[in-house]
């Protein structure tokens, strides 16, 4: 297992190299880059304001009498001085390939740089809004697991029964209805938009959070968490309980149950003690990867929509502004994060059945 391990820590390298290579190269032809937006912001055009570039640029700005050549969008009516000025200040004035390496040789030093329009590190950042993704990603998550599993299990054991297809209705409704539209749906009826006015609109905590006694907190924590926590569950629950059934169902018809009840074993003895840890494999094993699933992409447009303060509003936003350290440096940490949990779902499948053995299966 060791040599294992070795070798998917090898390949990490690699592959973080050519996702970030990839992203660069694909970021190089989007339009309206950072110094577009400067410009933007400077002339008027822009709608989220770069304090600091403007601060520092308006004192300096040369207005050119005729025409320039620029190639930034927006740029006639400035100095082709001022425009290099830009490009110094945003490291644009480098070659491209000089410029990720440069990126990349920090990065391995855990040097993300500063934010272009927020005057702030890139790791101070994504350490500031980390606990309220956190939050969401860990509850909804726990919440999933407890839902799915002993549902799967319920569904596969009454196969067919009204039961069954009952639930299968209700997940598939759950499937088909996208996290986002159903957050909408929960803060028209249950935060004040048509019906009820139960849990708040927005944010994690109350203006007066620090006022209030230790378990008057913990309310306010999880009144705040609510809604946004049940709609990222809903659709990772419904997936998740026909994946364990199906997982059950498939165990359930092989010969060594057949051989289990044969023996005279009780029905919970031959479901827990022995299909149990066979069906659990892929189920369990995935917890790491859907931690990262939803702690880094399906609570993007629930963030938004709660106005919750989280990772997945800074990257939205790093990439409306072309904020490029915080987008490759959130990039660069979350796609490492995904790549070490991959190994520890790899290890999981080892702990949970010892049977396995990845370095005999390679050779």
């Amino acid at each position: 297992m060791a040599a294992y391990i070795f070798k998917r820590l090898l390949l990490v390298i690699p592959t973080l190299f050519l996702i970030m290579l990839f992203n660069f190269v694909v970021i190089q032809f989007a339009p309206g880059g950072p110094v577009e937006q400067a410009i933007a912001n400077i002339t008027g055009e822009g709608v989220d304001a770069a304090e600091r570039v403007t601060r520092d640029a308006s004192e300096n700005i040369i207005q050119s009498s005729g025409s320039n050549n620029s190639r930034y969008r927006g740029a006639q009516g400035l100095a082709p001085e001022f425009i290099a000025e830009l490009e110094k200040r945003f490291g644009f004035d480098k070659p491209v390939h000089e410029r990720f390496f440069s990126m990349i040789r920090n990065y391995l030093r855990f040097d993300f740089g500063d934010s272009f329009f927020r005057d702030r590190a890139v790791v101070d950042l994504v350490l500031e809004k980390m606990p309220v993704s956190i939050s969401l990603g860990l509850w909804s998550t726990l919440l999933v697991y407890l839902i799915s599993i002993p549902l799967g299990i319920r569904k596969a054991v009454r196969d067919g029964s009204r039961f069954d297809i009952t639930t299968s209705v209700m997940l598939t409704i759950g499937v088909a209805i996208p996290g986002f539209l159903f957050a909408v749906l929960l803060l028209v009826v249950f935060a004040g938009g048509v019906y009820y006015d139960w849990f708040p609109l927005r944010g994690l905590l109350s203006d007066n959070w620090d006022t209030l006694s230790w378990s008057a907190k913990i309310a306010d924590y999880f009144w705040h968490l609510t809604l946004p926590i049940i709609a990222l569950t809903v659709g990772g629950f419904a997936s998740l309980a026909m994946l364990t059934k199906n997982s059950f169902l498939d165990q359930i018809s092989q010969q060594y149950v057949l051989t289990a009840r044969a023996k005279g074993l009780s029905e919970r003895k031959v479901m827990y003690g022995h299909v149990f840890r066979n069906a659990m494999l892929i189920v369990i094993a995935g917890f790491p990867a859907a931690v990262v699933s939803i702690l880094f992409t399906g609570a993007m447009l629930i963030e938004i929509i709660f106005s919750l303060d989280g990772l997945g509003l800074l990257g939205f936003e790093a990439a409306l502004q072309r904020d490029y350290p915080v987008m490759f440096g959130s990039l660069w940490f979350f796609t490492l994060l995904g790549l070490v949990l991959g190994i520890i779902s790899d290890l999981m499948y080892t702990w949970i059945d010892p049977r396995i053995d990845f370095d005999t299966s390679e050779s």
